[in-house]
Formats: structure tokens, C-alpha cells, sequence
């Protein structure tokens, strides 16, 4: 019997349900509480990733499984338990931790997608994109804009993991996915200290002549992280003088942006770092979209529709779309955010509501 008939039903309203059925039809009036619902309710779930799980595994794939052609990376996906399946983790973003060993390289290829990595520990791998050399070190963030030749090269002795993010899943379910192969190797095997492109870029303040026109993502190949820790040291340090600096009381929070239009580094991902001072709770909030943080530095907790979950560093949680969080500091807490907000935004889907349950 078809969901959409009862037993009651008449023999014309039957054939009239047969009659959808065959001719590939839903009738509005069986769905609508699953269509248009009164508030969202995400198929993805709140879960979090233990880095003392999620390094050991990525170590042993090191071990086992090379990395080139074919693979292309050895990246271990997220997958949300709620999502079916699929290496998602969330329905419009992509998050997983890489691994490359020692001397060696992750060929170059491109692709529509928006990705960036963030490194929670090591030193010793340089990003190359479109033939710039990028220094990858502990704290830093960088991007490889959709359609950017990049590849991976580890020049120490020791491997290196880091995350990373991408908005795989919404461009998969829009159909606006394209790839190419690029250099088996990397096009530039020198290391510098600093990119061309932060040479050229990462002066406060500064926008170069040669660059006034607006760029869809930002020109910046890396965003390092002594900037990131000195603009949340000075945000409390002005805090503690009595001037407003800060997003709430004992909470420093700074948003990476695109130099050339001030908004996010990417059309599709917006990315925070947040530092809370110990003892520090936030305010309960819902937000349409979907949120991933990875602690960086610290102990801590987040509160996820009620239930408290100890975190610390390199630990890994999304936050769907309009499931309640808030977060509680132990220790100095520092974390790394990034979202779908620039879509949800632009859209004008965003929503939020804060439920300030602080006693």
C-alpha cells in the first residue's frame, strides 16, 4: 500500500494514488511536515572525533597505504553518523585529517571545490599552489581556492597530519564538480619561509597597487598563526584595560578574511579561531548551517542539545544546523571554527537564536 492511502480510502482516490505513483508523482499534502517543517531537523548529527583515536589511525594508513595517483591523498574522511554513509561531515561540508610521510610528495591536481587545511600540529610540508610554495607550521591556516593546482611535500624526516576542509558535499549535490590532474611531483620543491603570495599581501593595512581588483577568494596563501595568537592576546589585554574589544566577557574571537573585499576567505567557507579564558562559558545559541571546531590548545567542553562533552587538543566536532552549543573552558581554550555561513548568508537562510542559560 502506497504511503499515501489508507484503508478507508475510496476506490477513485486509490487509482488516483496509483496514478502518481506511475507517473513518478508526490502529492504535497503526504509530505509537507517532512518538506516544510517548523524548525529544521538534521538528518547529520552532533558527534565529536577524539584526535588520540584519529592520529593513531592516520599513522597506521601512513604505514599501509602510499600516497599518489589513484588515491591522491591520504586523507582520512569525518563521516557523521547520521549522513548514511557518506564521507560527510555535514551535508554541505568535508572535513578530514591527511597524513604524509616522511620525504614524501602528494601529486598536483585541481578541482572546483573550495578546500583549506589547518595545522594542529608539525612542521616540515609545504602546500604548492599554482607554483607558490607555502610553508605549512602548527597554528597556521591556508588555502587552496576551487580551481588552484596544489600539491603536498614533506622535506623532514618525520610525518606531518593536519585537517582539512572542503564543501565536497554541496558541491556534489549541486553538480558543479570538475577535476584535473596536474604534475605527478610539485611544480617547486624550494621551501621558503614566506609564500609570494604573503609577500606580496600580508602587510596590515597595506593593499597592493597591483592588486585593486576584488578577487572571489582571498589572494593570502597562508594566515600564520603568531598574527592569529597576538590579534586574541591584544583583544584581552584590551579587555583587561576596560575597553571593548572582545566578542563577550573572557572570549577573544577573530574571523580570517579576504584582504581584497573584507569579507570571508572563500564563497562557500567562513573560518574563526575563538580563545576563552579558563573558566569561561558561552551563551547557548542555534544556528542555521553547519559548524566544525577542532581544538587547538587546551581542555574544555562543548554542550550539544544538553550533553556535555569533554574536549581537548585536536579533538574534532560539528555542530548541524540548529542544534544547541555552547562551550566551557577549563584550561585556556583555543579552537578553530569554520562554516557554511557565507552560503546560508547569501541565501538569507541564516538564523540564530541565543538561549542564554548561564547561571
Amino acid at each position: 500500500m502506497d504511503d499515501a492511502t489508507q484503508p478507508e480510502d475510496s476506490p477513485a482516490l486509490r487509482e488516483l494514488y496509483a496514478g502518481f505513483e506511475a507517473n513518478h508523482l508526490k502529492p504535497l499534502w503526504t509530505q509537507i511536515g517532512n518538506l516544510m517543517p517548523r524548525h529544521p531537523h538534521p538528518r547529520a548529527v552532533a558527534h565529536v572525533w577524539k584526535w588520540s583515536t584519529l592520529y593513531p589511525l592516520a599513522k597506521s594508513s601512513g604505514d599501509l597505504v602510499p600516497v599518489g595517483r589513484g588515491g591522491e591523498r591520504r586523507a582520512i574522511g569525518l563521516a557523521n553518523p547520521g549522513l548514511g554513509g557518506n564521507t560527510y561531515i555535514s551535508p554541505t561540508m568535508w572535513c578530514a585529517i591527511q597524513y604524509l610521510g616522511p620525504r614524501e610528495t602528494a601529486p598536483e591536481h585541481r578541482h572546483s571545490q573550495n578546500a583549506f587545511r589547518f595545522v594542529v600540529e608539525g612542521e616540515g610540508v609545504w602546500t604548492v599552489v599554482n607554483g607558490d610554495p607555502v610553508r605549512m607550521s602548527r597554528g597556521d591556516f591556508l588555502l587552496t581556492p576551487g580551481w588552484n593546482f596544489h600539491g603536498h611535500h614533506n622535506d623532514t624526516d618525520h610525518p606531518m597530519a593536519w585537517i582539512d576542509g572542503l564543501d565536497i558535499p554541496f558541491s556534489f549535490q549541486n553538480d558543479v564538480g570538475f577535476f584535473e590532474y596536474g604534475s605527478d611531483r610539485v611544480t617547486d620543491y624550494s621551501t621558503p619561509n614566506l609564500s609570494r603570495s604573503e609577500r606580496l599581501w600580508c602587510h596590515p593595512g597595506l593593499r597592493p597597487l597591483s592588486g585593486l581588483q576584488n578577487t572571489v577568494s582571498s589572494p593570502i596563501g597562508a594566515y600564520r598563526w603568531e598574527h592569529t595568537d597576538n590579534a586574541l592576546n591584544q583583544q584581552l589585554l584590551l579587555e583587561e584595560e576596560g575597553h571593548p574589544a572582545t566578542v563577550a566577557q573572557g572570549h577573544a574571537a577573530i574571523r580570517y578574511v579576504n584582504p581584497t573585499t573584507g569579507g570571508d576567505v572563500m564563497p562557500t567557507i567562513r573560518a574563526e579561531f575563538h580563545r576563552l579564558r579558563a573558566g569561561v562559558e558561552t551563551v547557548t545559541r542555534r544556528e542555521v548551517g553547519s559548524t566544525v571546531f577542532q581544538v587547538f590548545e587546551g581542555k574544555g567542553a562543548v554542550v550539544l542539545e544538553g550533553t556535555t562533552h569533554k574536549v581537548e587538543k585536536g579533538d574534532i566536532f560539528v555542530i548541524p544546523s540548529w542544534v544547541s552549543w555552547s562551550l566551557q573552558a577549563e584550561t585556556t581554550f583555543d579552537l578553530f571554527r569554520f562554516s557554511d555561513a557565507p552560503i546560508m548568508e547569501r541565501l538569507n537562510f541564516d538564523r540564530l537564536k541565543i538561549e542564554d542559560d548561564r547561571q
